[in-house]
């Protein structure tokens, strides 16, 4: 009696170790199937492709493994270098399907698109005034906020854009890069080009 005792529960042992590894498996699946598994040591960011967290972790070791063959600029990414390249080949792989002029880039070509579609995406939370491109309209946006990002490294005065500083810097120097195409005379500002073309045609027509 006791040995056939022992044997029903040996052999109900048998049938739960089974299920219970079946059940086990099924978790471990819906772990990797569902759930990002690639975490960055650094922050903890989770990622499903590890190839995705091995490219994160670059913006926290600083790593650039890519190299221009030409230039010896590195970059963190291949599709960053790539882009890079263009600059020395001169490739425009994308074309507008308007007008079919060539881009080095996807989001130039994309933007330029916009010159015949009308396409304004970038609107101004304050005014609701729309712009064809993001950096116009965080351009516009200084206009309410008084943000001046920009500093003269010699008088110190702060300007809303990189061009307005870089103008205001000849002062300073005194370059003038501005030039006459009829006499080649200097001028620090675009439109005193201008200005000064109109006096030269007068001038020579004897005005």
């Amino acid at each position: 009696m006791d040995h056939m005792i022992s044997d029903s529960s040996d052999h109900s042992d048998h049938i739960q170790k089974p299920l219970e590894s079946k059940n086990d498996s099924k978790g471990d699946m819906r772990h990797h199937t569902n759930n990002k598994h690639f975490d960055c040591s650094e922050c903890g960011k989770s990622f499903r492709q590890k190839s995705d967290c091995t490219r994160h972790m670059r913006t926290h070791t600083g790593e650039k493994p890519f190299t221009c063959s030409v230039c010896k600029k590195i970059f963190s990414r291949k599709p960053h270098m790539t882009r890079h390249m263009r600059t020395h080949t001169g490739e425009k792989p994308f074309t507008c399907s308007v007008c079919k002029k060539s881009f080095s880039t996807k989001p130039h070509m994309t933007r330029h698109m916009r010159t015949h579609t009308g396409e304004k995406p970038f609107t101004c939370s304050v005014c609701k005034k729309s712009f064809s491109t993001k950096l116009t309209m965080i351009l516009h946006m200084r206009t309410h906020t008084g943000e001046k990002p920009f500093t003269c490294s010699i008088c110190k005065r702060s300007f809303s854009t990189k061009q307005t500083m870089t103008t205001h810097m000849t002062i300073h120097t005194g370059e003038k890069p501005f030039s006459c195409t009829v006499c080649d005379k200097m001028f620090r500002f675009k439109k005193q080009v201008s200005k000064h073309k109109c006096v030269t045609v007068m001038e020579a027509a004897g005005m």
